[in-house]
């Protein structure tokens, strides 16, 4: 029944391979369940709530993921948009979370209707790649900031903005340390190597006395649920629109829908699941779990969901069908039971993943033509806005806007396609209003 369903067969897999597969990427992709809940934190959202929020939004999403579209890939909260949630939408604009969450389920209903309507692939052809690639590169600058920034290397400074922290401090060593460590894990391709940055960390800290330490069997390990009473259902649908969060809404969406479409074409490439027309089977259906999997996790008190990188582990592994996505599912599930150690682990053990995870994000740098100064310049405001303004939203704005107006100016408007003049205008319209 399981072979029929999920074509393992076709596929050229079997039952004791999807279930590797699916052990292998979530021991690849566990380390969100540290760090996200710590971003989530700094928005004001209790962190008990956090790591419920994370599983169940993880959890729902893979499984829609493996049953609905057959694909071996597992989505969770994605860190970027948790980045510009916290820190752009609701520290930097001084929006309430529940706000914020109400911007995150508009995004998934709009990433629903693309869908739906066939609009969004229309959408993805039409955007320049420079702009794609440019997103993803400045979406990694500003995580490795975060980072950097939880790390304590990088503060305040009345007199520069920004400063070198005191690396002298045992936290912030410690912390330097564990991007030490990530990186060589990375290196050498271990499975895990975040999260066994993450827990050397801690261990080593909470031995040393930087960090609370366990002192009974309940705080690593509790089979009774965190209450998520405080963050389920408290997104403000009405407050979202009553903003008009438009430049929210809009950067939701592009980012989670660049996010997936990339990393998705990719690890299908590597999975060979990509037909003979140049096609992804089941990609509708895929992207349509994406999106209810966003609506789902606004309800829950997360943040928009994305396809992970990280799944290539798996189907590094033999991972071909859902099933693997389904396994991903139920060990993420199992979790839920470790949340009391999640509580424990600090930022400062947490910073070294957001670190390596910006320079993975930033590689795609090298596909930019720096020689035609019509990419370059829109290519580099896209870059540098996100991390300096610390919003994601300011620096797509800056990105389409630069395109549109230096490649007219230029003589090259025929290379701009009207949707790209239509999202840039958007862009200038926001801005004008929110200066009224």
């Amino acid at each position: 029944m399981l072979d029929k369903f999920f074509k393992m067969s076709e596929r050229g897999t079997d039952l004791r391979t999807e279930v590797l597969a699916g052990f292998t990427t979530f021991v690849t992709l566990a380390y969100i369940l540290f760090v996200n809940p710590n971003v989530l934190s700094e928005a004001g959202i209790p962190k008990e709530a956090a790591i419920t929020a994370t599983v169940l939004a993880t959890v729902g999403t893979t499984l829609l993921v493996g049953l609905l579209a057959n694909m071996p890939m597992a989505a969770a909260p994605g860190l970027g948009l948790q980045a510009f949630f916290t820190y752009t939408v609701v520290l930097g604009m001084g929006l309430p979370w529940q706000t914020a969450l109400g911007a995150v389920f508009f995004s998934g209903v709009f990433f629903f209707i693309l869908t739906v309507t066939g609009a969004l692939q229309y959408i993805v052809k039409s955007i320049p790649e420079v702009l794609k690639i440019s997103m993803s590169v400045g979406v990694g600058l500003f995580i490795a900031f975060i980072g950097l920034r939880a790390a304590g290397v990088v503060v305040d400074n009345p007199n520069t903005l920004v400063g070198i922290g005191d690396v002298t401090s045992p936290p912030v060593i410690l912390s330097i340390l564990g991007v030490f460590l990530a990186g060589a894990l990375m290196a050498r391709q271990v499975k895990g190597g975040l999260l066994i940055s993450i827990l050397a960390t801690t261990i080593v800290g909470m031995i040393l006395g930087i960090f609370d330490r366990p002192t009974a069997i309940s705080d690593v390990i509790s089979f009774t649920p965190p209450d998520i009473s405080s963050t389920f259902g408290k997104l403000d649908l009405g407050a979202a629109i009553r903003y008009g969060l438009f430049s929210i809404v809009f950067s939701f969406t592009i980012v989670e829908m660049f996010d997936n479409i990339g990393t998705l074409i990719g690890l299908s490439r590597r999975a060979n699941l990509i037909d003979e027309n140049g096609e992804i089977p089941n990609l509708n259906r895929f992207l349509l779990a994406q999106s209810i999997g966003t609506m789902w996790s606004s309800v829950v008190g997360t943040c928009t969901v994305t396809t992970y990188v990280e799944n290539a582990a798996g189907i590094t592994e033999g991972g071909r069908t859902g099933l693997t996505a389904i396994v991903v599912g139920l060990l993420f599930a199992l979790a839920i039971f470790f949340a009391p150690l999640v509580g424990l682990v600090p930022a400062y053990a947490t910073a070294p993943a957001l670190i390596i995870i910006g320079a993975l994000m930033i590689q795609g740098i090298k596909d930019i033509d720096f020689s035609d100064f019509t990419d370059a310049l829109p290519a580099f405001l896209t870059i540098i806005v996100m991390p300096l303004t610390y919003s994601i939203a300011q620096g797509i704005a800056f990105g389409f806007i630069s395109y549109a107006v230096v490649k007219t100016i230029s003589g090259k408007a025929k290379e701009v396609h009207w949707l790209v003049y239509l999202i840039a205008v958007a862009f200038i319209i926001n801005f004008a209003m929110r200066l009224a």
